[in-house]
């Protein structure tokens, strides 16, 4: 069961929310939030996988509670929900930890595979836009190693990648799957699995969303 968290300033959209979850064979509603602080605590003593998380609240918004949340259990994923489909918003929540945006008016069957993609440890930018600028944060962002570089491993906190590494681990941040970057580097899944496997080895993490996130946010993937 994927255990969901709910945090809306708004009654009527938590309880809409909570009525199409419950439905859900995979999933069970294990609270409601109705602003980030409360959202914050919730995290803590409930433990969710996903939180679907509002953007404006009163007491603490969503981005801080998002990176509240992320500082003390970054294995939680968090999906960002907003009337407003902005740039401002997808990069801020990218800096945050989430690792996905949908707005409120999304379609049920979005919604629902919005918080499954997450929970598998995928990232959904999925609006009009969102994808777009997810894309385009990343390519502001300067590549992790250049030839030329004096930059020692020392000054990251993670061990440098291999340039197979930084392949795949591009190929993850455009959201590919294993059996697409297997195809594209002409290696098999299981080779594709291995280097996964060392990523997450390497950037201290659980899963592929943590380590694009850390990829973004520190400027290893072009």
């Amino acid at each position: 069961m994927i255990r969901v968290l709910l945090a809306d300033d708004q009654a009527m959209i938590r309880q809409g929310f909570s009525y199409i979850l419950r439905s859900q064979t995979d999933m069970v509603v294990i609270g409601e939030a109705c602003h980030g602080e409360e959202a914050c605590i919730m995290a803590q003593e409930k433990e969710p996988d996903v939180i679907l998380m509002d953007i404006r609240m009163p007491v603490k918004d969503g981005l801080v509670a998002t990176r509240e949340i992320f500082s003390y259990k970054p294995g939680i994923k968090i999906v960002l929900l907003t009337t407003f489909d902005t740039q401002e918003y997808v990069f801020e929540g990218i800096r945050s930890g989430a690792v996905g945006y949908l707005l409120k008016d999304a379609e049920t069957a979005d919604l629902l595979d919005a918080i499954r993609s997450a929970n598998r440890g995928e990232v959904v930018f999925r609006t009009s836009k969102a994808s777009e600028w997810f894309m385009q944060y990343a390519s502001q962002k300067k590549p992790y190693r250049d030839e030329n570089s004096k930059i020692s491993k020392d000054e990251f906190e993670f061990e440098l990648l291999t340039d197979r590494e930084l392949e795949v681990l591009q190929a993850m941040a455009n959201g590919n799957k294993n059996s697409e970057i297997a195809l594209a580097l002409h290696v098999s899944e299981g080779t594709v699995k291995t280097h996964v496997h060392r990523i997450l080895q390497k950037f201290g993490v659980d899963d592929r969303t943590q380590a694009v996130v850390l990829a973004l946010r520190k400027g290893i993937v072009k």
